[in-house]
């Protein structure tokens, strides 16, 4: 006799197999994970079997943190935990919950994030967080492959048709497969805005805190910040939105002036007029305070600790969670479903690779204030090889909702191998006199 339960499991999973072959671009095929998920044995009798982490080149300053995650059934996860300067600090973070995940239950995710959270005498921070944030993804990919549904499914189930998707102002041209030109005048810059436009994207993300050799003089970026906002306004239009990034780089009273200069100009938001942290919240008063213009932080933040009073006093009106960053995808909905409460948006930090654009989305279709997901540096045609040539689909500034298993992608260890992790330059900037400063 046929099992009621794994009959319907098996439907669900081939009909969800052939959605996903519409929606991603698979010149290569289906991973062998997510091949084996359309065979799968009982979900109840998943058991984690090894975990390992995977440093991978990412061509620019940065590298790639990865984690997979195996199981008894052939079915893996993976999950990513990119974090600047720290990839082998992250990568070792990883790796030591091995001993505490093998032979657990995958579907378990929220009691083993707690323990995992909870068990370390020292917990948080950006390290620990992203170590945790990794592994929390891969087991979601996991339970997702199992059952044969895309997390989002699992999470609640569509808020919205399609994602609103930004991007950044861009390169001109392709130097060399991981290179890309930047533009060399005023004019080749607003032309990529209007290039953009023209592409049907509604929203950019652009730098109007520009540095000298890496030195900052804060009269000096404020004047050409606000020349180069004014001048890619006229030429995009009334309409549409230009997201306005300072990156931390000012103090408070910089950051006011500034903010108070460009509102004219009808920015969607200022990001990061200061570091804007929890440990500095009067700083965030301050400016709250004395701006009217929107505001927007939260990429450096690791907690929903550390988002509350962002929320509860409405010092901002979008907060930015990294979902690699955050703990992962159920506590960055957590982070949201707190910033609901008190009419904050939510737009996920997204710099990373394919695996944090995934989960981000996953996190965005199921969640009502979710509206706007950044599109950064880890979408690159290259990498397409890493992941076995799938990755979600886009058209004219919106994302469809992925419809393979789990996460819906997969990592090529062989791949991964040929670019291995390189040892990078720590970048700062400072002040004219040399001293050092944010970035």
């Amino acid at each position: 006799m046929i099992n009621r339960r794994r009959f319907l499991t098996a439907g669900l999973t081939a009909a969800a197999a052939a959605t996903a072959r519409g929606t991603f671009a698979t010149p290569g095929g289906d991973s062998p994970s997510l091949a084996v998920s359309q065979e799968k044995g009982d979900v109840r009798n998943l058991r984690i079997t090894d975990v390992k982490a995977f440093l991978v080149d990412a061509g620019n300053d940065e590298n790639y943190v990865y984690v997979k995650i195996y199981t008894n059934q052939g079915i893996t996860g993976l999950g990513e935990g990119t974090l600047s300067a720290k990839c082998r600090t992250v990568a070792t973070a990883i790796e030591e919950h091995r001993r505490y995940l093998v032979g657990k239950d995958p579907g378990e995710i929220e009691r083993l994030w707690q323990t995992m959270f909870r068990g370390p005498r020292y917990r948080g921070g950006p390290v620990l967080m992203s170590a945790l944030s990794a592994i929390e993804i891969a087991l979601w990919d996991i339970l997702g492959k199992a059952v044969g549904l895309p997390i989002w499914r699992m999470l609640g189930g569509k808020a919205r048709d399609k994602v609103r998707l930004y991007c950044h102002e861009g390169y001109l041209e392709r130097i060399s497969h991981r290179k890309k030109r930047r533009p060399k005048s005023e004019e080749e810059a607003l032309q990529l805005w209007v290039q953009k436009k023209e592409e049907g994207w509604t929203c950019v993300k652009g730098g109007f805190f520009p540095v000298d050799s890496r030195a900052v003089d804060f009269r000096k970026s404020i004047n050409r910040g606000v020349e180069q906002l004014a001048a890619v306004r006229e030429v995009v239009g009334p309409d549409f939105d230009i997201i306005v990034e300072i990156h931390g780089k000012a103090n408070p009273l910089a950051a006011i002036e500034f903010c108070n200069r460009v509102e004219e100009f009808r920015p969607l938001w200022v990001e990061e007029a200061t570091q804007l942290e929890s440990e500095v919240i009067e700083e965030a008063r301050q400016i709250r305070r004395q701006t009217r213009v929107p505001l927007a932080t939260g990429e450096r933040l690791c907690s929903r600790y550390d988002f509350a009073p962002l929320c509860s006093e409405r010092l901002v009106d979008v907060i930015m969670p990294d979902v690699v960053h955050v703990g992962g995808i159920l506590e960055m909905k957590k982070i949201a479903a707190l910033a609901e409460a008190y009419r904050v948006d939510v737009s996920p930090h997204n710099p990373q690779s394919e695996v944090s654009t995934l989960a981000s989305l996953h996190v965005c279709m199921c969640t009502p204030n979710a509206t706007l997901l950044e599109i950064g540096s880890g979408q690159d045609p290259f990498w397409n090889d890493l992941f076995f040539g799938g990755y979600f689909s886009y058209e004219k500034g919106y994302a469809m909702a992925p419809e393979r298993p789990g996460l819906g992608i997969d990592l090529d260890e062989t791949v991964a191998a040929r670019f291995p992790y390189q040892e990078k330059d720590i970048s700062v900037l400072h002040f004219p006199d040399g001293a050092p400063t944010d970035r």
